[in-house]
């Protein structure tokens, strides 16, 4: 058998069931009022933010790690992971007792290495190394190489996607109505494929989508060339789905299940994590925000179907939710920075905050030093607004009162240093 080629077989999803059985319940699939008002349709959330470990992943990581023979179990497991992973195969390493090492990048959040100690506890080691999920992975595969230990890999492999694919299993027995669409996030492509592979045998009308951060798509560049592509560059915000190259079992499934690609910017991302915190209480990570996120791409297809959304993880760390809310506000046209040149003169910018502030505009940052030698003094300045609409009148404000502004917003390389 080609070792690139593997397809997940109801059977053997059925089988990854049973042996996760010993240690999970099925998560809730939970219709979500507010999404499905919000797009007139029925929107049903897969809440694997509610797992054990907050997230799917100890599904594919158990469900490997049960099919090694305890001869190499006794000699440990080596995985790497940005985190949910991790905290699966740490988690399974301590209900086992086996010992393992955990390779994780150095920009992996706080938390979530937090999590995989608790988790593992003294059964796990980790080893914080490289800063994206794959040169974490090819370190953790050549310490597997020379420890003798056993390598768990976080997506590409047949035991793993039949884990994850117990999802789809879940959500059938769950639900008593056809599916028309479920909307999947995808990284390496384990869950995908999986979950796909599942639910394209049982139910083939049911449209498949997967959903990929604009900062990492792997799987959409593959498919669309027609081979494994290694992305040069990613963006590593969404971090349980920054992942460079898709792998290549699930690369082979996912061009034969996924009726599509969705791309999400990572600024809608998060303003869908603002969105279900705030009107439904439900707390996810940028990754676990993919499925949902997607949804305002679809609206037009989606109107009067029925829907699910894999909502993947919740291992959000709450120092980043100021950095989430800024993208949010950027992405949605809401927050604007410029440098001002104003007149060194009193009350200069007094003026400025009388003529050019709207009545529902908020000045939410200002930095300027007065320079006494100069005819004019540059200001940062950032305004929140209460409607992306009002930025037009914001403009026109600026220039009436004969404001010499530079707009940085669009100015990647300037704004990236100031903000």
């Amino acid at each position: 058998m080609n070792e690139t080629k593997y397809f997940p077989t109801t059977e053997a999803i059925d089988k990854a069931a049973t042996v996760l059985s010993e240690i999970l319940d099925p998560t809730p699939f939970q219709r979500n009022n507010n999404l499905s008002d919000q797009y007139d349709a029925d929107i049903y959330l897969k809440r694997e933010d509610l797992q054990i470990v907050r997230s799917y992943k100890i599904r594919g990581a158990y469900n490997k790690i049960r099919s090694i023979a305890p001869s190499a179990l006794k000699h440990g497991i080596v995985c790497a992971s940005a985190g949910n992973h991790a905290q699966g195969v740490a988690f399974s390493c301590n209900k086992l007792q086996i010992m393992g090492s955990i390779f994780m990048p150095v920009t992996t959040p706080k938390q979530k290495i937090e999590q995989v100690r608790m988790f593992g506890k003294d059964y796990i080691d980790i080893v914080l190394t490289g800063d994206t999920f794959d040169a974490a992975n090819s370190a953790a595969i050549e310490f597997a190489q020379k420890s003798g230990r056993t390598f768990i890999p976080p997506f590409d492999d047949p035991k793993v996607m039949e884990g994850q694919g117990t999802i789809g299993k879940e959500i059938m027995s769950q639900t008593q109505e056809k599916l028309d669409y479920i909307f999947v996030p995808i990284g390496g492509g384990g869950l995908a494929s999986g979950l796909g592979a599942y639910i394209k045998a049982v139910s083939p009308e049911t449209k498949i989508i997967g959903v990929e951060p604009a900062g990492a798509p792997c799987m959409k560049a593959a498919i669309e060339k027609g081979e494994l592509v290694e992305l040069e560059e990613i963006d590593k915000f969404v971090d349980g789905a920054a992942v460079k190259k898709a792998g290549a079992m699930t690369y082979e499934v996912c061009r034969e299940v996924l009726d599509d690609i969705v791309i999400v910017p990572e600024g809608a991302v998060c303003t869908t994590i603002i969105q279900m915190y705030n009107k439904s209480a439900i707390v996810v990570e940028p990754a676990g925000a993919l499925a949902a996120a997607a949804l305002r791409f679809y609206s037009d297809k989606i109107k009067g179907k029925k829907v699910a959304c894999i909502v993947s993880g919740s291992n959000n760390d709450i120092t980043r939710m100021e950095e989430i809310r800024e993208k949010s506000l950027l992405y949605e046209g809401l927050k604007h920075y410029f440098i001002v040149n104003f007149p060194q003169k009193s009350g200069a910018i007094l003026s400025f905050i009388r003529d050019v502030i709207g009545p529902s505009d908020d000045l939410v940052h200002i930095q300027y030093i007065k320079k006494t030698n100069k005819n004019f003094g540059p200001a940062l300045i950032g305004i929140e607004l209460a409607a992306k609409e009002d930025f037009d009148l914001l403009i026109h404000r600026m220039e009436a009162h004969g404001i010499h502004y530079e707009y940085i917003n669009e100015n990647n390389q300037l704004f990236e240093i100031l903000i």
